[in-house]
């Protein structure tokens, strides 16, 4: 039994919480703190109704490294776990590293002005972590998280080697927006317009943003149109699976999503350069974040479900020659709801990040220094999947994916 403190409010806050608390023998003393400590005091509320435990809440800017150390010896967590924005990632690994506490989190760091995420950044820490014998566990969320285990898992199970790897994640959700995202619109929208990006032959293929399309008949969803994109479990796995030939990473959007974005890019306000405004410099994409639908606000209206997995083709290790299977898991988002408030993309990620917290706390997973979730025994993570909420499957493909 741990104590533990959770950075952030958004909807992937809220499913961790609720499942932390659902789970007490593993998380004693939940925490939980942001900028506006009124949506921490809501999570707080929802779960007390839904599970009877307690959240204690606090303010905090997560970016005032002194204040986080300050909360972290108060609080005096086993874990901090990093559920705020990316931009947000490196001062608190600083303040973990000053307080000699374990750090966990879902997305790897992004700089504010440059649409750039890649992992060299927390990389870096690695020896910081080691000598202060505490540990740092990047990326356990879905996609970055779940989608690398499930191909460690395959290479344990059914690969002796991965050439060719590819990640789907398929919301066939409808919220019934004009135009929402389904989490923080600043981080989707600039993943989305950034050039996409896959590892071939031993480096980086760039393509136009939103270039590449390919049709899929997703399971539970049907047909659906899906785009290339990067995405930061490509760097982990390129580096941890490094007989791959291939890894690329592909994401559904609808039509009216693609039509709304191409406007709203048109007309500059993707933009992530200050312009002034009035007087004062605005950054266009934060404002449009500000007028656009809170993603946690989407739960009650979302119906559908969400299919994430992985195909990969390799050597058998049965002696069968080369082989491909498909490792997924399917959400719906109405049974998401009805367990803790939130739709099932916030779902999909805020129990990922319970489960590796778990992994830590409970020495299943440990290590000094900095560890991406390639590095870790698959099956634990695997086994807390299918009790926690996200059962998945497996199956032997006839052969490979012809895209």
């Amino acid at each position: 039994m741990s104590t533990i403190l959770v950075i952030g409010a958004g909807g992937v806050s809220s499913v961790a919480v609720h499942k932390m608390a659902m789970n007490p023998g593993i998380f004693s003393a939940i925490h939980l703190a942001s900028r506006t400590r009124s949506k921490c005091d809501a999570i707080a509320a929802s779960v007390k109704e839904r599970t009877g435990q307690d959240v204690a809440t606090y303010e905090i800017d997560a970016e005032e490294v002194p204040a986080m150390v300050n909360l972290i010896r108060r609080v005096q967590p086993k874990l901090v776990v990093n559920l705020a924005l990316p931009y947000q990632d490196l001062p608190i690994m600083d303040a973990c590293l000053d307080a000699g506490v374990d750090y966990l989190d879902t997305a790897n760091y992004e700089p504010k002005d440059q649409a750039k995420f890649e992992y060299h950044w927390q990389w870096a820490y690695h020896d910081r972590f080691k000598d202060a014998a505490i540990m740092a566990l990047l990326g356990s969320g879905f996609d970055p998280g779940v989608t690398s285990v499930f191909t460690m898992w395959l290479k344990k199970h059914k690969l002796k080697t991965i050439q060719r790897l590819d990640i789907l994640d398929c919301n066939g959700g409808d919220h019934g927006q004009s135009f929402a995202t389904n989490f923080n619109p600043e981080i989707n929208i600039r993943e989305v317009t950034a050039p996409a990006r896959h590892w071939e032959n031993g480096e980086w293929v760039e393509t136009p943003a939103m270039s590449v399309k390919q049709g899929f008949d997703f399971e539970g969803v049907g047909p659906k149109n899906m785009y290339l994109m990067y995405h930061e479990e490509l760097e982990s796995l390129a580096r941890f699976v490094p007989e791959l030939e291939r890894a690329r990473f592909w994401m559904t959007f609808g039509d009216e999503y693609i039509k709304h974005l191409t406007v709203l890019q048109n007309v500059g306000m993707t933009r992530i350069d200050p312009v002034m405004y009035e007087g004062r410099p605005i950054v266009p994409l934060q404002f449009l974040k500000a007028v656009l639908p809170e993603p946690s606000s989407l739960g009650s209206t979302t119906k559908g479900k969400t299919n994430i997995g992985v195909i990969a083709t390799g050597e058998a290790l049965d002696g069968s020659g080369e082989q491909t299977f498909y490792i997924k898991n399917i959400c719906d988002h109405e049974d998401a709801f009805a367990e803790t408030g939130n739709q099932a993309v916030s779902y999909t990620t805020g129990v990922p990040a319970m489960i590796g917290s778990a992994m830590v706390l409970t020495g299943a997973w440990k290590g000094d220094g900095v560890f991406n979730m390639e590095e870790f025994d698959p099956d634990p993570f695997m086994d807390m999947l299918n009790s926690q909420g996200l059962p998945w499957t497996v199956e032997q493909m006839s052969a490979p994916v012809e895209f």
